[in-house]
Order: C-alpha cells, then sequence, then structure tokens
C-alpha cells in the first residue's frame, strides 16, 4: 500500500492535469484564457438554455464570492461574458457568453477530450466509475459542517 499522504497526491495529480491543460491551450488559444475562464466558459456553454448566476460558479466550482467576482470581471475586460439583467429581479445579473468565447468553446471542448481521454487511458468504464464515487465521496467529507 502507498504511504504517501492521499492529498498530496490528489495536488500533484492536480497540478499535471492544470499544466497538461495551460500547455495545450497555450498552443491554440488567444492569451485571454486562463485556465480558470475555460472551465467557466464550458460550464456556461453546456448550462445555456438556463440563466446562470455567480453563486452558481462559487457552488460548482467550490470558489469564494471574492474569487467569482474577481474572475467574472476580468472575463468581462476579455470581451469573454457579459452580464445581463432578468425580468423577474433587477437585482440579479445572469451571466452570458460573448460570440467570441462561443467560438473558443468548440476548440476547448475538443482539447479538453482528448485530455480526458489520456487521463483515464487503461481504466475499466467499471474504475472511472468507481473513480467518480471516490472522488464524490471524498468532497462530500470536506465540505461537511
Amino acid at each position: 500500500m502507498n504511504t504517501k499522504p492521499l492529498g498530496m497526491e490528489i495536488h500533484a495529480l492536480s497540478n499535471l492535469l492544470r499544466r497538461k491543460i495551460e500547455n495545450v491551450r497555450a498552443l491554440k488559444y488567444v492569451e485571454s484564457v486562463t485556465g480558470p475562464n475555460g472551465w467557466i466558459i464550458g460550464y456556461l456553454a453546456e448550462h445555456g438554455g438556463q440563466d446562470i448566476y455567480q453563486k452558481d460558479l462559487e457552488a460548482n466550482f467550490s470558489i469564494t464570492r471574492s474569487t467569482a467576482s474577481k474572475v467574472i470581471k476580468l472575463m468581462e475586460q476579455k470581451g469573454l461574458v457579459e452580464r445581463q439583467g432578468v425580468p423577474h429581479d433587477a437585482r440579479l445579473k445572469k451571466l452570458v457568453l460573448t460570440e467570441k468565447a462561443l467560438g473558443m468553446h468548440r476548440e476547448i471542448v475538443r482539447d479538453l477530450n482528448q485530455i480526458e481521454r489520456e487521463l483515464i487511458e487503461g481504466f475499466s468504464e467499471e474504475e472511472v466509475g468507481q473513480l467518480y464515487s471516490y472522488i464524490g465521496r471524498m468532497k462530500k467529507n470536506l465540505t461537511r459542517a
């Protein structure tokens, strides 16, 4: 059995994955798309028919309110997202991708699908399912009050 702390192994895997994504992205996308921008563009594109707000990004990406606010503001400055009012509540602003971001999304999806295939290469469908289950339980353990 491996005696390294599991948290260290997960952190190392996260670093490798981040580097892999950044290396692929660096060759193809304009410099305005950082890793977190890419994930947010993907999330907004996948939920295109729904109203998505800052609080949804906070919950989905496990980030703080201030971090989400800063990332969204930078994405607005880069012309990737717009905040649009909603008729039912003047205080709420939904997040909408620009045409520029939608074009980038197609390229991002292609690259992320390739990285995902590399990540799970050699795993059976059952093993991948178990891995999702384990990760979900770990996240639940760490978010318990």
